[in-house]
């Protein structure tokens, strides 16, 4: 079980018999009254969001979560493999359920799946990953407006905001978890 003093931002806690991650937290301790824990929960499961007020000593359940890390296999038709790094077991996931992740996932990658109940919910990619542009319009000589980006297609079907310097067949790094370009890389 949790405390309120437990609280912080990425907790995952069981409510209300489901699987929750703390997204914001803000302990309150008024000038009269008992002291609070301000949060902003979202469901894992079903993605909804909720803002509630714990008590101070209030618990939670403590979920049965486990954060395995695996390999990409390979994707076939709209479920993608996963490999575990000391099992060797497998695991197959739809694209539904891993939403914005399967965006960025290429064969060979390794991520932590995050398994509630034994079954798999959400995948944690690297925060920066390096991913070649497979399609890109050239930049216009002489357009210099200050910030000017356009779209580029990665070799995941990701799109991407890119400067208007960067080419076709160069390989950029990406923010996962923004989404947003971050720098070439130099090879």
């Amino acid at each position: 079980m949790y405390q309120t003093s437990d609280f912080r931002k990425g907790l995952k806690i069981e409510y209300e018999g489901s699987l929750w991650v703390i997204v914001d937290c803000q302990h309150v301790k008024p000038g009269k009254g008992v002291a609070f824990v301000k949060t902003r929960i979202k469901n894992m499961v079903d993605g909804r969001t909720l803002e509630l007020n714990f008590r101070s000593g209030d618990t939670v359940g403590t979920p049965d979560v486990v954060e395995v890390p695996m390999q990409v296999l390979f994707k076939e038709g709209n479920n993608w493999t996963f490999m575990d790094n000391r099992s060797y077991e497998q695991i197959s996931v739809s694209e539904e359920e891993l939403g914005e992740a399967a965006k960025f996932l290429r064969e060979d990658t390794e991520v932590d799946v995050v398994l509630y109940n034994g079954r798999p919910i959400d995948v944690d990619l690297p925060n920066f990953m390096e991913l070649k542009i497979t399609q890109c319009e050239p930049g216009v000589r002489g357009d210099t407006a200050q910030g000017a980006t356009k779209p580029a297609t990665l070799e995941t079907g990701a799109i991407v905001q890119v400067p208007l310097f960067v080419e076709e067949g160069e390989v950029i790094r990406v923010d996962t978890r923004t989404g947003e370009y971050c720098a070439r890389v130099k090879k």
